[in-house]
This record gives C-alpha cells, structure tokens and sequence, in this order.
C-alpha cells in the first residue's frame, strides 16, 4: 500500500485513492454490483468507480446505465485488483504493504467523509469531465 506524497500536485488516481480510503474509514463504501446498484437506486451514491480490466461487459453496462439514469459521476482505475486495494479488500502485513489483495470490479461511494486534498482533486477532475 502506498500512502500518497502530499508536497507535489496530486494527480487524479491518487486523489481518488485517498478518497476512497477516506469514505472506507467513514463506512461510506459499497463494493460489488448488488450493492453498488441498491446504492445508486436509493439515489444515496456519490461516486462511481468501475475497473477497466472488467471481462464482463454486461457488468460494465449495468453500472454506465445505472449511473447516467441517476446522475452519479464515474471514474475508472486500470484493474480490479487497484480497485479492491483502494476499497480495503486486502491484508496489511508488518510492512505495511497490501496482501492477498480481493479484486473488485465496482465501488460506489456514499459518503465521501470529511474534506481533504484528494476529494478536491477528484472534485475539480468531475467538474472539468
């Protein structure tokens, strides 16, 4: 696990990944297409992060449609395994790197926790797309 440098410009991958370790410290995360969807139709999602390495291409639909029927922003990382990462889905070993790290296909955020660095990047990054 790589905790981001905060001295230099922040680009958009690591914002988002502080922003998603931020609304997992705050409970605000949800992983997985059933739970993502509930999210998104209780119209309670934020942001929708997809993992461009995903095989199934209905998966993919699925959650495109779902985030344009309701507004939802996303965003993609390159794998499933960056994703599952940035999610929590992984063991921390003693030297602080990320162990058997669980892919994950699709995170939907609830709650973005407080305000920081990394959602302001992310924020200025949705605006400009």
């Amino acid at each position: 696990m790589t905790t981001p440098v905060l001295d230099e410009k922040m680009d958009i991958l690591t914002g988002l990944q502080l922003v998603l370790r931020k609304a997992q410290a705050h409970r605000g995360l949800s992983c997985g297409l059933n739970a993502a969807a509930k999210v998104i139709e209780k119209h309670q999602a934020q942001l929708c992060v997809l993992a461009e390495d995903c095989d199934q291409l209905e998966y993919v639909k699925i959650m495109k449609a779902l985030c344009a029927e309701h507004n939802v922003s996303l965003l993609t990382v390159p794998t499933a395994k960056t994703l599952g990462e940035w999610a929590g889905l992984c063991k921390i070993d003693s030297e602080g790197k990320a162990r058997k790290v669980v892919g994950c296909s699709c995170v939907v955020v609830k709650d973005f926790g407080e305000e920081h660095e990394g959602l302001s990047v992310v924020q200025e990054y949705l605006k400009s797309h």
